[in-house]
């Protein structure tokens, strides 16, 4: 269970009343949780509204099970906000530390907040027997597998068919908030001595054994509590995504100014901590305005350059002619390596997906390839731990792409070969789920 403050009063109500509007559009497969600044809840609210939201979304197989138990009849659909409500407050009883009478309390009144009075009556019933029956509903609930874990069948499925060994556990990471990690910029301190910054500040953590930059916190803190956060000294960035630049080392450190594609760059991180180690020529484009603007706020905040473009990668409009010397794709996936970060995930991604990403992914490689000059290197990167978007996507690139040669590294400590690239899988109070695979353009 997570440790969290009670909420008193009348906000209390007014925070779980926006977490269910907030999360209405989720379960409808109309909206995400980057929605979730939309809804406004007083500051000292902000992160209980959070809470409520990601953990639900975290738990929602198990809560849906659950609510179906609990309820005589389904809500009507103009109802969606109040069904919301009610998966709200079993989260709080069965994850929370939140008193149950305040629980249950304030759930229930936050049904007259959202226009339906006639529900408080229902959410305090349902919310008083989970309390007086949670083990008997619980353990009718787990004998379900999927519930049990709490993902979807078909991700489930696809879990246990691709990985017989890691199933398990990676559906048991993805159910675990993941950790705060840091980048050290090295242009101003190395881990060490900023690792030492931050005992200072009373906040404490660990050296990242496998990203040379990264230091993982013990407890998640607001980034303004970082020392020299602002003035560009440290990024948060999980420990996987670190590795991109350390596999593009070999190719980017023997050449400066070397000319570098970010193919699919948003939200910025990958491209930063390029720029941070190399001295490199980065273009960095993506297909999403919006998310662009957070690359630009990004590189100004670590005081770096790149010629930022809004292009689809899928395209060769946008290019200027000249050969890349090297190319990162961090290609858009499914996420499923991502879960913890993002538990909508969960609902909001469908088995059918997965085929439409990978035809996006076989573009996007067979476009890109074309514009690496000979002796050359393509990084091709997921946040996904599904072999159609990695193993299999880079096979089938070999496959049929003569002048390509795999370079990935074999002799590294972290990951697992998989393929022609090397799979990460997310680990509990670590890194994310990612996979890598190294390619190099043969001259002639």
């Amino acid at each position: 269970m997570s440790q969290h403050r009670t909420a008193k009063g009348g906000s209390g109500q007014e925070v779980r009343a926006a977490a269910a509007r907030a999360l209405v559009p989720i379960l409808a497969d109309k909206g995400s949780l980057a929605g979730l600044d939309e809804h406004s809840v007083i500051a000292r609210d902000r992160s209980l509204l959070k809470e409520l939201c990601y953990g639900t979304c975290r738990r929602l197989p198990r809560l849906e099970a659950l609510a179906r138990r609990l309820l005589k009849q389904p809500f009507k659909k103009r109802d969606n906000d109040v069904h919301a409500l009610l998966l709200v407050g079993i989260y709080q009883l069965l994850y929370m530390r939140i008193p149950a009478h305040a629980a249950v309390g304030e759930t229930a009144g936050a049904a007259r907040l959202l226009g339906k009075e006639w529900a408080t009556r229902v959410l305090n019933g349902c919310l008083r027997r989970l309390q007086r029956e949670a083990e008997t509903l619980m353990a009718e609930v787990d004998r379900d597998e999927n519930v049990a874990l709490e993902h979807p069948p078909w991700l489930l499925a696809a879990l246990r068919d691709a990985w017989p060994e890691q199933w398990r556990a990676i559906a048991e990471a993805n159910n675990q908030p993941g950790p705060m990690t840091l980048r050290v910029n090295q242009r101003h301190n190395d881990r060490e001595a900023y690792l030492a910054q931050l005992t200072e500040q009373g906040l404490s953590g660990y050296l990242c054994p496998h990203a040379p930059d990264g230091i993982t916190l013990n407890t998640p803190c607001d980034v303004a509590a970082l020392p020299g956060f602002e003035e560009g000294h440290v990024s948060v960035q999980d420990e996987a995504a670190q590795l991109s630049a350390a596999l593009l080392g070999p190719a980017l450190a023997p050449r400066p100014g070397a000319h570098v594609l970010d193919a699919c760059c948003a939200p910025g991180g990958k491209a930063a901590h390029l720029l941070e180690q190399f001295d490199i020529a980065l273009t960095a484009i993506d297909s999403d305005n919006q998310r662009l603007g957070r690359v630009d706020d990004t590189l100004n905040r670590l005081g770096l350059t790149a010629d930022l473009q809004h292009a689809d990668a899928t395209q060769q409009a946008w290019w200027s002619g000249t050969l890349f010397d090297a190319i990162l794709l961090d290609a858009p996936c499914s996420g499923t390596g991502v879960i913890r970060r993002h538990p909508d995930i969960k609902t909001l991604r469908r088995k059918e997906d997965i085929r439409q990403l990978a035809q996006l992914q076989r573009q996007l490689l067979d476009n890109l390839w074309s514009l690496l000059r000979p002796g050359g290197t393509l990084l091709y990167a997921t946040c996904s731990v599904l072999p159609a978007e990695n193993a299999e996507q880079i096979e089938a690139f070999i496959a049929r792409t003569p002048d390509a040669k795999v370079t990935t590294p074999n002799d590294v400590a972290w990951g697992m070969q998989s393929g022609h690239g090397r799979q990460l899988f997310p680990d509990q109070g670590s890194h994310d789920g990612f996979f890598y695979a190294r390619l190099e353009k043969r001259t002639a």
